[in-house]
């Protein structure tokens, strides 16, 4: 395992190996969307082992980890003598490509002025109710009451499709999604008090200033340093935790307009520095996807010029591509 020159680097490193409980399946989904969908959704899944072993990740965590991947249908699989290629699945593809249009974004959906509910038409017991309050939680949903979940811009039919991915296909008949504009006539609730009602966004302030915290110290680093500043295996492994952590944030994140949201907002700070701190790391991080993203016969694919239209990066080397 190398050791960084670029301290933040090391200490975010360190950081994440430290950590006791590692939710293993959600990171190894942003490796995947991040740097396996680029080269055609496929890896060896000892290619899979090598790249995440610096982080201290065990092997048999990410067996376990993959197979119950593929039991839940994002990933397949694809046998080459004893060796097993693990795949994006259709609908994992379909779910990352939606994903990949938030994350990489250069700036904030244009919101179209309608809400999107969901409604609970029947009673679910407790623990099946909190599994879908989670669920929708993670897909950025606030809740209005207990039977009702609302988000400004969500696709409907892929946050329906997410719940069947999670196993909860057999809720999916309980639930009425809908469009709504809020007419605000008279004295109706405008679209403040739904914002104040369905979401904790003091919260969500909270973990975004601690995120640019943690990455500004990084782009600040490496933007002193001398070149090259940074190996590329400690580039990949800074992209993958910047992509996680933002990832993360994004799922709780309904991306609400700008006039709904409290001054100085700290989610558009931290897509600006994802975007800048992601081009800063691509070309090294892509050098040594070259040499150790590979499939079960031995071959690297090649990196598509999907990579480059995240977050409008400028073209790489012929070396990192």
């Amino acid at each position: 395992m190398s050791q960084c020159s670029i301290k933040p680097v090391q200490d975010l490193l360190d950081k994440f190996r430290e950590r006791n409980r590692v939710k293993a399946g959600s990171l190894i989904i942003s490796v995947f969307g991040d740097a396996v969908l680029p080269r055609g959704g496929e890896i060896w899944l000892g290619g899979l082992i090598n790249l995440l072993a610096p982080l201290d990740l065990n092997e048999r965590l990410i067996r376990t980890t993959v197979f119950r991947l593929v039991k839940d249908e994002w990933l397949t699989t694809q046998t080459q003598g004893r060796r097993t290629d693990y795949k994006l699945s259709a609908s994992g593809w379909r779910r990352f490509e939606e994903a990949s249009k938030q994350i990489y974004a250069s700036n904030a959906p244009h919101w179209d002025h309608r809400w999107r509910l969901v409604m609970l038409v029947a009673e679910l017991p407790p623990k099946v109710r909190e599994q879908l309050r989670r669920a929708f939680y993670w897909q950025g949903f606030g809740e209005l009451n207990a039977n009702c979940f609302v988000h400004p811009s969500a696709d409907l039919a892929a946050a329906f499709d997410a719940l069947r991915v999670d196993g909860m296909a057999d809720v999916l008949p309980q639930l009425m999604p809908l469009v709504a504009v809020n007419p605000r006539l008279g004295q109706s609730a405008n679209d403040a008090d739904i914002v104040r009602s369905a979401w904790d966004l003091a919260h969500l302030s909270e973990d975004y200033v601690a995120f640019v915290k943690t990455y500004k110290g990084i782009l600040d680093a490496l933007q002193k340093a001398k070149k090259p500043s940074i190996d590329e295996e400690s580039a990949f492994l800074t992209r993958t935790l910047l992509i996680h952590d933002y990832r993360r944030l994004l799922l709780r994140d309904p991306e609400l307009p700008e006039v709904l949201l409290p001054a100085k907002w700290p989610g558009q700070t931290a897509r600006m520095l994802t975007k800048e701190l992601y081009r800063r790391l691509l070309a090294p991080s892509e050098s040594h996807l070259n040499k150790h993203l590979i499939l079960a016969n031995g071959e690297a694919p090649a990196a598509s010029d999907l990579v480059l239209r995240r977050f409008e990066c400028d073209p790489l080397s012929a070396d990192a591509l």
